[in-house]
């Protein structure tokens, strides 16, 4: 397809008519709210976010509420959101845009792409929606679109092809009224990756740039992207000791700051059953918790819980740890499946 072709003003048109427009980050250009939804978009479904984001405003309205916060109230709110290095990063770049720019966020895309957790196509979207700045996105709802569109099918795991999928981006973008148009075109990529170009079974008939599309003619849309590298899923199994004290606290520690579920808080983890069993030599009372398993992106965690009785005292030394009760879970950054699972104990108890 020609540099040329004009596919911004269907799609631009399409939007207002049939795109999403309803979404509560869509209703402002404060850039505080449209980074922390797509911060939270970010390998989420648009129904998770619509529930942890109103929620997230209440407690950090404004960047510099988010900055002042302990990180470990952030990564509680983030709790079931997963990939929790976007929390930790976020918290990094509040901060960083209070030292550093005085409490504004950067209003052009290449500033605001050196700040923490935020990459080139999340830049973008920033500077498009708030800034009305003439930048390309590629996340993997538009990804999917251009190339289909384009018939790019050139590897996008090699990096000279990325990059010259973001040279054809750019060349397709609105040239005249920006003000409103890359708001509106960015938001329709977004909108026709998410509900009719999808990755299989996409609308054709639905899409307003049907005419143009390069794999529509070839008959072969769902072919694109091309993305030859793959990660491989593993499988991994962990035991975790829940020590339980009279109380009903549990002894906790936060994870290394690197790998899964890096700085949240957990009961201590073992790779095998021996390790464990050298813990709770001599006790007696060893309750075998039901085990199950935990899907992650490229791995599933079976995990086994084990829970001990404990008189309390002293545990293991290490950062933040000790023992916290049912009073004070909610205010912890723990793991999704460790939540539930201390939730179920206290219920049981």
């Amino acid at each position: 397809m020609p540099a040329s072709v004009d596919i911004a003003t269907p799609v631009v048109r399409w939007q207002a008519d049939h795109g999403r427009n309803h979404l509560p980050w869509q209703q402002t250009r404060d850039p505080y709210r449209v980074w922390l939804s797509e911060i939270m978009l970010q390998q989420t479904q648009v129904t998770t976010v619509l529930d942890y984001y109103p929620r997230f405003l209440a407690r950090f309205p404004d960047v510099a509420a988010l900055a002042a916060a302990p990180v470990d109230d952030v990564l509680a709110l983030w709790s079931g959101l997963g990939y929790y290095s976007r929390a930790r990063n976020l918290h990094r770049c509040a901060q960083q845009v209070m030292s550093v720019h005085g409490g504004a966020f950067p209003d052009t895309a290449e500033v605001l792409a050196t700040l923490p957790g935020i990459g080139r196509s999340t830049a973008g979207a920033i500077a498009a929606f708030c800034f009305s700045q003439r930048v390309p996105i590629l996340d993997a709802n538009v990804r999917r679109v251009l190339t289909r569109v384009l018939g790019f099918g050139d590897d996008l795991a090699v990096a000279r092809n990325e990059r010259l999928l973001w040279e054809r981006a750019e060349a397709l973008l609105p040239n005249t009224h920006l003000e409103e148009a890359m708001p509106r075109y960015t938001q329709g990529l977004m909108d026709l990756g998410a509900g009719v170009c999808t990755p299989r079974g996409p609308r054709c008939g639905a899409c307003p740039v049907e005419a143009l599309c390069q794999a529509r003619r070839e008959g072969e849309p769902e072919r694109y992207p091309v993305k030859a590298r793959k990660l491989s899923r593993r499988a991994e199994s962990w035991w975790l000791l829940l020590r339980r004290d009279a109380q009903g606290a549990i002894w906790l520690q936060r994870r290394p700051a690197s790998g899964i579920w890096a700085g949240l808080y957990c009961p201590p983890v073992f790779a095998d059953p021996e390790a464990l069993a050298t813990q709770v030599a001599g006790v007696a009372d060893v309750h075998h918790l039901e085990p199950f398993t935990h899907v992650l992106t490229h791995r599933d965690l079976h995990l086994h819980p084990v829970l001990v009785p404990d008189a309390g005292g002293a545990g293991e030394a290490g950062d933040g740890a000790g023992w916290f009760g049912p009073a004070e879970w909610p205010s912890l950054g723990l793991p999704a499946p460790v939540r539930k699972l201390l939730e179920g104990l206290a219920r049981s108890a």
